[in-house]
């Protein structure tokens, strides 16, 4: 039984004061493993001891075997917050949410560990990373680009407004890497480019839905992203997800370098007064 099915089917017998600490938890369940006890106790307006008290009656040893739990679940991709309880009834919205919430979980979870590892370590030692993004794939390689620009140099987009692609792959070769995001109702073109890069050694990750499976053999590295949706319109969220995880995983992969140009990058911004300043 996980935590907060413990503290619900306990609730009832709690002290009056481990029930003020429970509802602080149940209001705050997403932000648990960011508390330390002291801080929980301050936080629910209880001592340290109501705290150690509440956990020991769940059956745990201490708070950090809680946090651990919860840390656990969350790199597994499971939702910290009970979606049976989040959005409730049958409503659009309710529905919308538990099929989000089942696509992030859907991918998360079969993830391969070691393939991730490798595309990061080719994205970081690539001489150039090119992005191909085409109808409803370019939002996404649109965004993931512009994150990783800010990380590394040699980024780029492609093909460019108006462009053809052929111009901009001719130089490409085993030194460099390109990422085809290429969900369904492809173009055609995406085909004879995964073979015209293969054939030149070019790594290539593909992101898709998990239903390509033809064009899977024509990559080194596959990633899949479901778009399922309650209705007519694929959804795309999971997708911006695994942008983001990408992004600062090749950070923390290149931490040094990474930071260094993101501060570069910062003071141009001031320099050009192309932002507004923060709030």
């Amino acid at each position: 039984m996980q935590f907060n099915e413990r503290l619900r089917a306990g609730y009832a017998q709690l002290s009056p004061q481990e029930q003020r600490v429970a509802g602080f938890i149940f209001d705050h369940y997403d932000d648990m493993t960011s508390y330390n006890s002291a801080e929980l106790a301050r936080l629910s307006g209880v001592s340290k001891a109501t705290v150690s008290r509440l956990f020991k009656r769940l059956g745990y040893a201490s708070y950090r075997q809680v946090r651990e739990e919860l840390r656990t679940l969350r790199q597994s991709g499971m939702p910290l917050a009970d979606s049976r309880d989040a959005v409730q009834g049958n409503t659009l919205l309710a529905r919308h949410y538990k099929q989000e919430m089942a696509n992030l979980t859907h991918w998360a979870t079969r993830q391969d560990a070691e393939e991730f590892a490798a595309v990061i370590q080719g994205m970081q030692h690539a001489r150039r990373l090119c992005l191909v993004g085409l109808r409803n794939s370019y939002p996404v390689a649109m965004h993931l680009r512009q994150q990783l620009v800010q990380i590394r140099g040699q980024v780029s987009l492609l093909p460019q407004p108006g462009q053809t692609l052929s111009e901009d792959i001719v130089d490409l070769d085993a030194g460099d890497m390109v990422i085809v995001v290429a969900f369904r109702r492809r173009p055609r073109q995406i085909r004879p480019l995964l073979a015209q890069l293969q054939n030149r050694q070019v790594p290539v990750l593909l992101i898709s839905e998990p239903q390509a499976r033809a064009l899977i053999p024509l990559a080194r590295w596959h990633f899949a992203v479901p778009l399922d949706s309650v209705s007519a319109f694929d959804s795309y969220s999971s997708a911006m997800s695994l942008a983001n995880l990408i992004s600062n995983a090749l950070l923390h992969d290149a931490l040094a370098t990474g930071r260094l140009r993101i501060h570069q990058i910062a003071g141009l911004y001031g320099e050009l007064d192309e932002l507004e300043p923060r709030d």
